[in-house]
């Protein structure tokens, strides 16, 4: 008996990789993903089912918003049981942080959601674009000998390397090589063929497949720098609007060690805020055990969040957030890995 043809919902948000140059005044504008197959005919040489949703208005990177996860999560959700992968095309800017947001809304993943772009419009003579969405629908339909999905996770593809979403970060403001996951191995890679890392790739756990949508956004982001002033420091951490906070700190994890910038940790640790540690490198881990500087902050009451990423962290505490009221069951889970976006 045959199997059953796999099929992929691409889901078009916005940015770049949808964008056609008008052959009249050279304006680009969004073509029509109805006529997908005239635009990409090389999809005509998979045996898949590719159908495509559009949002409405079209949503440029730079404004995405945590209502855009919720509607794609919801979307997802709603066309679960209909296909066989997902393919979103997304603008670079802020797809990492998406990419995780939706790695941890989306609990029992079992099939694959792919992230892609491009830096240059599908219509270019030397678009990424093509290359990117073509590889994203032959990822998200491909199936293992035993027909499960060869990568049920999020992630991102880009210039031939298959990243784990909320892994990744963008590092090229205008080359190809747009994204990089520094503290993890490529999930596959595409050559000749797509060469699948599958000693890396999670495979879904027990349970059903269920969307999280409520989100709560009240997170701060401070970063360590020189110079840095007490008003700024006490402005982010002492805000009464603010949950939690992701300290950017220096290499493994240090930061100021004068008395009132740990004053004011130590102070709005004590208010419960959730307060995570996480590295300004671009590689490595926060080790708060390691110098002084680290270890006071761990005392202060400040949560190490080794080798995970800002966007990670910031889709994590979304996520953990808006479907717990308790900041120390919050704090519980922020140092465990839920999606792969850590290592243990």
């Amino acid at each position: 008996m045959s199997q059953k043809q796999s099929s992929v919902l691409l889901i078009y948000t916005g940015g770049t990789i949808g964008m056609k140059e008008d052959p009249v005044n050279q304006a680009l504008r969004p073509f029509d993903f109805s006529a997908l197959m005239e635009e990409v005919p090389e999809l005509r040489k998979f045996d898949l089912r590719i159908d495509s949703y559009t949002f409405d208005p079209l949503i440029d990177s730079s404004d995405v918003e945590p209502a855009m996860w919720q509607e794609l999560a919801s979307l997802i959700r709603d066309n679960y049981s209909k296909y066989d992968g997902f393919v979103v095309l997304h603008g670079t800017d802020t797809m990492a942080y998406s990419a995780s947001a939706l790695s941890f809304m989306l609990e029992g993943l079992a099939k694959p959601v792919i992230f892609t772009g491009s830096q240059l419009p599908i219509g270019r003579p030397r678009t990424d674009g093509k290359e990117n969405l073509i590889s994203s629908v032959e990822i998200a339909g491909a199936k293992a000998p035993d027909g499960s999905p060869m990568v049920p996770e999020v992630c991102i593809f880009f210039n031939s390397l298959l990243l784990r979403g909320n892994r990744s970060t963008k590092v090229d403001a205008t080359g190809f090589e747009a994204f990089r996951s520094p503290n993890l191995p490529p999930l596959a890679e595409a050559g000749i063929d797509i060469r699948y890392n599958t000693d890396i790739i999670r495979r879904p756990p027990a349970g059903a497949f269920k969307a999280h949508c409520p989100l709560d956004t009240r997170v701060s982001i401070l970063k360590v720098h020189p110079g840095i002033t007490r008003q700024v420091v006490e402005d982010i951490l002492l805000g009464s609007l603010t949950r939690a906070v992701i300290i950017e700190t220096y290499g493994c994890g240090n930061a100021p060690s004068r008395s009132w910038f740990l004053d004011i940790v130590r102070e709005s640790a004590a208010r419960g805020k959730i307060l995570l540690n996480v590295t300004q490198c671009l590689r490595g881990n926060v080790n708060m055990d390691l110098y002084a500087t680290g270890k006071a902050l761990k005392d202060a009451g400040v949560l190490c969040g080794g080798d995970i990423t800002t966007e990670s962290a910031l889709g994590k505490l979304f996520f953990l957030m808006g479907n717990n009221n308790d900041n120390e069951s919050v704090k519980a889970a922020l140092e465990k890995d839920l999606r792969g976006e850590m290592s243990n």
